[in-house]
């Protein structure tokens, strides 16, 4: 029997009863829908975190004090991580080129009758350079593709240096929400403000920025910001030493685990911390790279892929089934047919590959439905995960051949019992 022939025959036993190949196809279509579904949920999962941690470089280390709850207060679980001790880093640490120190504290900033109560951010002359390389935020009515730079984040002025950091110099940096809202159509820039009851000398203005995650654009205000010296901040605004979060910046990212050990024991030192009977350490800081957070978040984001996989293949296994029983049914209700096409000549292989043919078929036709449906409900996934639901194109041909290879596995079975009958009996059918 030729390959056209054999399609023909295969196409005519498909068709004889439609509603039934139909039904049949159901359990394929959801099988290689969810498939579809899956891997685009996967892969917006993976796109999240890698989105969501972006602003931590490679060769960044995130050093923060650890915490304990004491009374129903978060505190401090040994030594706060201290300005000197991000200070002395670079000098004493000698993987980290540079480090950024960050924090912060609730203010009354005043000009004139105009009074504001807001969170103010002390940190060091490199902030400026984190916010644009972070690419958490971005000047209103940016173009696409358009290359930043720290200038673009400033409306006017300029930011602070390293030598009014280290000398506690009262200067600021307003927000441009901040600048309207103290000085209304003023020049601040010059000028002095009063936050609690300390001077401070405007030096800079941010331009108007806005969150560049879209869901993150009603929840907080970029230009809502005040930005002083770390150092003039801990000296005015805090009775005893604050504990500060540290960005540690490795020379050469390739030897992050090298550098974190180097940190873990100038710290160690600097807080007094001793090894217990065991030779262990119990720190009182913690150190967080872009890898240890991206692990652990797409540890959690492979897990529920795995778990919308599982939901697949037994969609799949299901839809299998399905097809094996409908050609074990449609074996029994052609038996004659088989007895006249052995009786006439055909060979036990030519039989094998028509009913073969025919549960690929239905299993093809299934998938290409399934692959259909499964673009179709991307959008619907991404509503259920936030937004974040991205179509890989290799996903439609692997979702085809999984639907292939269902067809060809529950389809042998039933093709080598109709290849088996006895063309004797067969035709005795009735």
């Amino acid at each position: 029997m030729s390959v056209a022939d054999l399609i023909r025959t295969s196409l005519r036993g498909v068709s004889a009863n439609k509603l039934r190949a139909a039904l049949t196809m159901l359990g394929i279509i959801i099988g290689v829908a969810s498939v579809i579904a899956m891997l685009a949920l996967g892969n917006g999962a993976r796109a999240a975190v890698d989105a969501r941690f972006r602003f931590l470089g490679a060769n960044q280390v995130q050093i923060s004090a650890m915490m304990a709850i004491d009374d129903e207060q978060l505190v401090s679980a040994g030594k706060n991580l201290t300005y000197e001790d991000g200070l002395l880093m670079p000098d004493q640490v000698e993987l980290v080129s540079k480090v950024d120190m960050a924090v912060n504290a609730g203010v009354k900033a005043r000009y004139g009758r105009a009074t504001l109560d807001l969170t103010i951010l002390g940190v060091t002359a490199n902030a400026m350079d984190g916010i644009v390389s972070a690419g958490e935020v971005q000047p209103v009515n940016r173009q696409d593709g358009e290359t930043l730079t720290m200038q673009d984040y400033l409306a006017r002025g300029r930011f602070f240096t390293p030598v009014e950091v280290l000398e506690h110099g009262p200067v600021c940096v307003l927000g441009s929400q901040t600048a309207t809202d103290l000085f209304g159509g003023d020049d601040p820039l010059g000028q002095t403000i009063w936050v609690n009851r300390d001077r401070c000398e405007v030096i800079g203005v941010m331009a108007e920025l806005e969150n560049v995650d879209e869901s993150q654009r009603y929840k907080s205000n970029p230009n809502l910001n005040l930005f002083m010296p770390i150092s003039t901040v801990i000296q005015a605004f805090y009775e005893d030493e604050p504990s500060i979060s540290i960005t540690a910046f490795v020379k050469d990212e390739s030897r992050m685990d090298e550098a974190k050990a180097q940190i873990k024991d100038y710290l160690r030192k600097r807080h007094e911390v001793e090894p217990d009977a065991n030779g262990e350490y119990q720190d009182d800081f913690n150190l967080t790279t872009r890898k240890d957070i991206l692990g652990a978040q797409q540890e959690a984001a492979n897990t529920f892929s795995l778990l919308l996989a599982a939901m697949a293949i037994v969609s799949l296994i299901v839809g299998g089934i399905g097809i094996m029983n409908v050609m074990l049914v449609s074996v029994t209700e052609r038996t004659r047919e088989i007895g006249v096409r052995m009786a006439v000549g055909a060979h036990s292989k030519d039989i094998i590959l028509q009913f073969l043919l025919e549960a690929i078929l239905i299993s093809v036709g299934g998938g290409v439905l399934g692959v259909v449906f499964g673009i179709l409900s991307i959008p619907i996934a991404a509503s259920l995960n936030k937004g974040m639901a991205l179509l890989q194109p290799s996903s439609i041909p692997l979702a085809l051949f999984v639907s292939i290879l269902v067809g060809v596995l529950f389809g042998i079975y039933p093709a080598l019992r109709a290849a088996r009958l006895d063309p004797i009996e067969a035709l005795r059918y009735e």
